[in-house]
C-alpha cells in the first residue's frame, strides 16, 4: 500500500475480517498495481515488485493469466458497455469473476454504487 493511502486502513481491516476466502486476481489487476506507482520513489517501486512476487507465489492467491483470450473478452465487454465507465482491466476482472462463478467483489472502486462490495 501507498503511505497515507486513505483506504489502507480500511482494506486492512477488511481483510482481517474476512477470514479464509478465496482470493483472485489477474495479471492485467497486478499490471494496474505496478503502473499506479511507477512514478513512485525507487523504494516503493521495489517494494510493489516484492508484493506482485508474494501474490505470484501465494498458494492462497489464484491469478489468472493475461492472454489474447482473455483480452478479447475484455474488450468485448468494454465495447459493450459504453454506458459505464469501465476500464479494460475492470472488464477482464468482471469477465475473470463470472467464469470462476464469483459474485462479490471488495473494492472502493468508483464504479460501484456501494462502498465495500459489488455484485455481478
Amino acid at each position: 500500500m501507498k503511505p497515507n493511502d486513505p483506504w489502507g486502513d480500511t482494506a486492512r481491516t477488511a481483510r482481517k475480517s474476512l477470514g479464509d476466502v478465496r482470493t483472485l486476481t489477474t495479471d492485467e489487476v497486478l499490471t494496474e498495481f505496478l503502473a499506479a506507482l511507477s512514478r513512485s520513489a525507487h523504494i516503493l517501486r521495489r517494494q510493489a515488485a516484492k508484493i506482485v512476487r508474494a501474490i505470484l507465489s501465494n498458494p492462497r492467491v489464484k491469478v489468472i493469466p493475461q492472454s489474447r483470450h482473455s483480452f478479447l473478452e475484455g474488450l468485448d465487454l468494454y465495447e459493450q458497455r459504453g454506458d459505464k465507465e469501465y476500464s479494460l482491466t475492470d472488464c477482464i476482472s468482471m469477465k475473470a469473476m463470472r467464469s470462476e462463478s464469483i459474485r462479490d467483489v471488495l473494492t472502493n472502486d468508483h464504479h460501484s454504487n456501494k462502498k465495500d462490495s459489488i455484485s455481478l
